[in-house]
């Protein structure tokens, strides 16, 4: 894994912690994922906060 990597990684991230919903768009787009932890986010901050960073680290 380069640095460059790891520092979006780490980007990503933090924008989520932020605004979960921008770092899945980030990561995979406005897709499936991306409706899923909106809706999370909407409902409850913590479940699309947890679910951001699980389709970041995914990878």
């Amino acid at each position: 894994m380069s640095s460059s990597t790891s520092s979006a990684d780490l980007l990503r991230v933090l924008l989520s912690i932020v605004l979960p919903p921008l770092g899945v768009f980030l990561e995979e787009g406005i897709g499936t994922q991306f409706w899923i932890n909106l809706l999370l986010t909407l409902m409850v901050y913590i479940p699309g906060l947890v679910h951001a960073i699980w389709i970041i680290a995914r990878r």
